[in-house]
């Protein structure tokens, strides 16, 4: 079983990529947003807290967001392979995803790492929002507060990654294309 981790601040490309990831590997993309807003769309308790703290641009508790991912790998042992897109957003969730895939008996193979500049983030979530309609992802308060969450909670990751010798950095402003090529060449590895 590989376990890879999509990871890059919002709006890098992580959810294109995954989609192409996961038609050519076969594997479970485990998005935590997707989940979130699977959540918030059905109306689940957990759903319209989800909502209130993602419309603020906050982050989701990690034990809602760790059990989610905690029953999926456990419901989904017969696939290739996980690829995280979304999780973990800290050093607390990272360590938590360590302890959990020792117990499913395996590690995180690779941290593929999208980088872009703040302000191609903030021009990529807009042109999402108005593709997708997204709304939370229309005001600029909101968005500048991700960016600053991304940098003041998920950046560290990056020094706990390479720590683990696991984490891999690709440009994220060069086409969707080149991007995938480059991340095949680390999966292929």
């Amino acid at each position: 079983m590989r376990y890879y981790i999509l990871f890059g601040p919002p709006g890098a490309g992580k959810g294109t990529q995954a989609k192409q990831i996961v038609e050519k590997y076969h594997y479970l993309h485990l998005s935590t947003g997707d989940l979130l807003r699977q959540e918030m769309a059905a109306g689940t308790e957990l759903g319209k807290k989800a909502a209130e703290l993602i419309n603020r641009g906050d982050l989701v508790p990690d034990e809602v967001v760790e059990g989610m991912i905690r029953n999926k790998i456990a419901s989904n042992r017969d696939v290739a392979g996980f690829l995280f897109d979304g999780f973990p957003r800290t050093i607390a969730q990272a360590e938590a995803l360590d302890a959990m895939l020792t117990e499913f008996g395996g590690k995180v193979d690779a941290v593929l790492s999208l980088t872009l500049p703040d302000e191609l983030v903030y021009e990529r979530i807009l042109h999402r929002a108005q593709i997708e309609g997204r709304k939370d992802d229309t005001d600029r308060s909101i968005i500048e507060n991700r960016i600053a969450t991304y940098h003041d909670k998920t950046e560290p990751l990056i020094s706990y990654y390479k720590g683990h010798g696991n984490y891999r950095e690709i440009q994220g402003n060069d086409t969707i294309e080149n991007v995938f090529t480059a991340l095949c060449g680390i999966l292929d590895e």
